[in-house]
């Protein structure tokens, strides 16, 4: 397809997608259904991209920009159900399948059956993210979820790797399947902290935000293709790289951090956007695929529902009876441990979602083997990837939203948690703001009245308390005159004391008592009040 026709693309599903919010739709459900039907439509192109541009184009920024916004610290405490949804269930889900299909689909061998496992078992967040904010899902689930989407690609696609090596007879760098998968894990890992750290000394070093956001924004790309150069984890070290640079958000000029919060949003936006349309518009390409291959197309779609409903179970069994085993072994060791209800572990199981990256591996599979004969099975395999991705959006989609409203999976103490996580922030802003303006008056400035620099310590006090830094430096009743005198040594006062902030919340942060969502929350309001302060510096120096 030309870059015109990608373009097009492009505009009308973001019309689409905006007519669908207006009315009240979900937007992936809306952007398939109708990308689907479109396929149809007499002179409307095929939609044809090579599987390593969108694994290369569309995956690394989205997963970037979602390892930015996530706390490495809920990671961590959440570490044992994400790997657990992350790479253990997507080896008994790519197994399970392998098995089934290779049972079910004459055309498929054991090996082929594999690599469709492989194909169909990592799960996209994204809509089930969307819809869970929406609807006020707890942090906790939150965090499980959107924590398993950033692994679960690299497990998925290192499988991909090994089962179709298999098949074709390929040699891969490291012949045991488990020295491989360490190595696809420490190598990704390894290139995405290497380069984000190169990125933070870079952006250390220069002043100008426009180019330390095109830094960021290539970052994700470069860690990508160099992890991927290795035969690495291209998705481990993306990942990696966004917990380093979201990690450190407090490093980077105050117009930089406000830029970055626009931008990757956007990004966000059109991405997701652009893959729900593409998934819809292969609907007729992949009918077309499998009577190029001489099948009977409603009996390989039938394989494809047939091994939808083998998907969608295995996670709700999966999570379930892991949850029975904790309880097991709590009863037996006498530690209890935090879990989640019945009814979050249901909704949980219930977002299963398939995603672009399912599609993706599908059209990577290879047209041959080594001997030149066809890969057994191929069409099949996109057809019944198709329609496990297709139709997990269209069962799990819709009905997500109902599941949630129905189980009211709400955590009445995350708002209280949420509440003191707060407080504390604000307390230690506070106390930080204060130890700056003691040090003021300790350290008076000179030619400068002390009655004057009283008068700038209460004003640059109340400033912070209040939250209202440009209305409270701007009433100054009838000293106007005095203070505008003072302005530029209000100004400064006020930066160094939003600094002081930053930097204690930080490392109230790096000493655990404080939350990265909070934190960044907290940060996101000093930086306007920041970027207030230098603007009015500016203008007084003009």
């Amino acid at each position: 397809m030309s870059v015109a026709g990608l373009l097009l693309v492009l505009v009308a599903a973001v019309v689409v997608a905006g007519f669908a919010k207006r009315l009240g739709f979900q937007v992936p459900l809306v952007l398939v259904t109708v990308g689907a039907a479109a396929s149809f439509v007499p002179g409307v192109p095929t939609l044809v991209i090579p599987p390593d541009v969108i694994l290369g184009v569309v995956l690394p920024p989205l997963l970037y920009s979602a390892a930015l916004d996530y706390s490495f610290n809920t990671f961590q405490r959440n570490i044992r159900s994400i790997l657990r949804l992350g790479i253990g269930m997507v080896i008994v889900t790519a197994v399970a399948v392998g098995v089934f299909a290779n049972w079910l689909v004459p055309e498929l061998t054991l090996g082929a059956a594999l690599v469709l496992g492989a194909v169909v078992a990592p799960p996209d967040a994204v809509a089930a993210v969307s819809v869970g904010r929406r609807l006020g899902l707890p942090e906790r689930m939150m965090a499980i979820l959107k924590g398993e989407s950033l692994v679960n690609d690299a497990a998925a696609l290192t499988l991909f790797t090994l089962s179709v090596a298999a098949v074709t007879g390929t040699r891969i760098s490291i012949d045991s399947p488990i020295l491989y998968f360490g190595y696809e894990i420490v190598g990704g890992v390894g290139v995405g902290l290497v380069l984000a750290r190169i990125v933070r000394a870079v952006r250390a070093r220069i002043s100008d935000s426009a180019l330390e956001t095109v830094l960021g924004l290539i970052l994700p790309f470069v860690a990508y293709l160099a992890a991927e150069e290795i035969h690495a984890s291209g998705v481990l070290a993306v990942v990696a790289a966004g917990f380093v640079l979201g990690r450190n958000a407090g490093d980077e000029s105050v117009s930089t951090r406000i830029q970055e919060r626009s931008v990757w949003p956007t990004i966000d936006l059109v991405l997701e956007t652009f893959v729900f349309a593409y998934i819809g518009l292969q609907f007729k390409t992949v009918i077309d695929t499998v009577r190029a291959d001489g099948l009977p197309v409603h009996h390989v779609f039938g394989y494809g529902f047939a091994v939808l409903a083998l998907v969608i179970l295995i996670r709700p069994a999966w999570i379930f009876l892991n949850a029975a085993r904790r309880r097991v072994v709590s009863r037996f060791t006498g530690r209890a441990r935090e879990a989640l209800t019945w009814r979050q572990n249901l909704v949980i199981s219930w977002a299963g979602m398939r995603g672009v990256v399912t599609l993706a591996a599908a059209a990577g599979v290879p047209l041959a083997v080594q001997s030149g004969e066809p890969f057994p099975g191929r069409g099949v395999i996109q057809a019944v990837a198709f329609t496990v991705a297709v139709g997990t959006l269209l069962i799990q989609g819709s009905t997500l939203s109902t599941l949630i409203r129905f189980l009211d999976v709400a955590d009445p103490d995350e708002e209280l948690r949420d509440a003191e996580q707060v407080a504390v922030a604000r307390r230690i802003s506070k106390e930080a703001a204060e130890g700056v303006l003691a040090d003021m008056l300790r350290n008076q400035p000179d030619g400068v009245r002390d009655s004057d620099v009283a008068e700038l310590v209460e004003r640059v006090r109340r400033s912070t308390q209040a939250r209202l830094a440009a209305e409270h430096a701007d009433d100054v009743g009838e000293h106007e005159s005095e203070a505008l005198r003072l302005g530029a040594q209000f100004n400064r006062l006020r930066g160094d004391v939003l600094k002081a902030q930053r930097r204690a919340l930080i490392e109230a942060r790096d000493g655990g008592e404080l939350d990265d969502e909070v934190l960044r929350r907290i940060l996101a309001e000093l930086d306007l009040e920041e970027a207030a302060a230098e603007a009015r510096i500016r203008r007084q120096r003009w």
